[in-house]
């Protein structure tokens, strides 16, 4: 099998993936609470009307890594189409209001947009076993205490992912579900 065929962008449904979505430049919108909340919002809207599953993420400043399995189609995209156009506009609509240079700074070249806040093609690894999920499950887990980030001392002390859920059985999210409940 070929690499290309493990790391592209491309998903079906009924598949679990390693996602990973990033902002632009490398720029770090998601240092603000804010704009993680919309994340999550989004996320939260996806899983309650059952267009995904999502076993595991975290919200970096500039990334987000999603383990999720999309259900079914949102009309005709994928669900992971929606979440990043939704939570694209909701960055837009809110730098207007908060800080319009910063909303400069994602302005676009390209014809069919005005602005660009993810990078193109996001990351999709299709999970083939319960140990590639867990594998990818502790890299996330483990993100935040990367030296580059250091943005805690252990997985579960970092709010804004799934380490809570794994490693003390607390869901602040209220819309995980446990990897062990599919593989």
């Amino acid at each position: 099998m070929s690499i290309n065929h493990l790391r592209n962008s491309h998903m079906e449904i009924g598949e679990v993936y390693f996602w990973t979505a990033t902002i632009v430049s490398w720029k770090k919108l998601f240092e603000s609470d804010n704009f993680k909340d919309k994340l999550i919002n989004s996320l939260r809207y996806l899983i309650e009307k059952k267009f995904i599953v999502v076993y595991g993420f975290v919200i970096m400043p500039n990334h987000i890594h999603i383990i999720w399995e999309m259900l079914k189609l949102n009309g005709k995209e994928m669900p992971s189409i929606s979440f990043l156009k939704f939570t694209a506009h909701q960055f837009k609509k809110d730098l207007e209001i908060i800080n319009p240079k910063i909303l400069d700074s994602f302005k676009s070249d390209k014809n069919d947009r005005e602005f660009q806040f993810w990078q193109r093609d996001a990351l999709a690894v299709r999970i083939f076993s319960r140990e590639m999920l867990e594998q990818k499950l502790d890299y996330t887990h483990n993100n935040p205490l990367q030296e580059k980030w250091n943005l805690c001392s252990q997985p579960e002390d970092y709010f804004w992912s799934s380490a809570k859920f794994y490693n003390c059985e607390i869901d602040d999210f209220n819309f995980l579900t446990h990897y062990l409940d599919r593989f």
